[in-house]
């Protein structure tokens, strides 16, 4: 698997809450920050207070190994009580992927939702590239472990997907 791929992940989960429920969560950019082991706040940017389309926040990170950087990211999907997506860019350029484009993200990420029985079944997807990112920066110094490194960054994204899944799910089940 190579970065120029797109490579992907993705986790779900069932929860015994109906998917009005559920969306007034998803949409909710400041949630996953209680539990997304990287994710440390967002807000909303230029005015916007909630989810529509072109809207932008920011996202504050941190990893162990990555440090602490800011993206903006880009409502690019939304399809009430189904799908919400946003773009990620780079705008302080520390990848040096170029301009900050949401047609060109370094992540592409999606929510999506299915009625299912007794609730929704609530997925988490991640899409890598096309623009550079912290995986880039690895690979440039290690061309020949470009594979490894994929698989490892998706193994990180994998497990911080399930731990905000779960925090999402104990939220809407009245177990947190």
């Amino acid at each position: 698997m190579r970065y120029a791929d797109g490579p992907t992940a993705h986790e779900e989960v069932h929860i015994q809450a109906a998917p009005p429920e559920v969306w007034k969560m998803v949409t909710d950019i400041e949630l996953p920050a209680r539990f997304s082991p990287e994710l440390r706040r967002a807000e909303w940017l230029d005015g916007a207070t909630e989810a529509v389309l072109g809207a932008a926040f920011a996202g504050h990170n941190h990893n162990p190994v990555l440090g602490d950087w800011r993206t903006v990211s880009h409502v690019v999907a939304l399809e009430p009580e189904r799908a919400f997506g946003w773009a990620v860019t780079d705008p302080d350029g520390i990848y040096g992927g170029g301009p900050a484009d949401p047609a060109h993200p370094m992540a592409t990420w999606t929510f999506t939702l299915e009625p299912a029985s007794e609730g929704t079944l609530l997925r988490l997807s991640v899409r890598l590239g096309p623009a550079r990112s912290g995986v880039s920066l690895a690979t440039d110094r290690m061309p020949d472990k470009e594979e490894a490194i994929i698989e490892h960054r998706l193994g990180d994204l994998r497990a911080g997907m399930r731990t905000t899944l779960q925090g999402i799910k104990d939220l809407a089940e009245g177990r947190a």
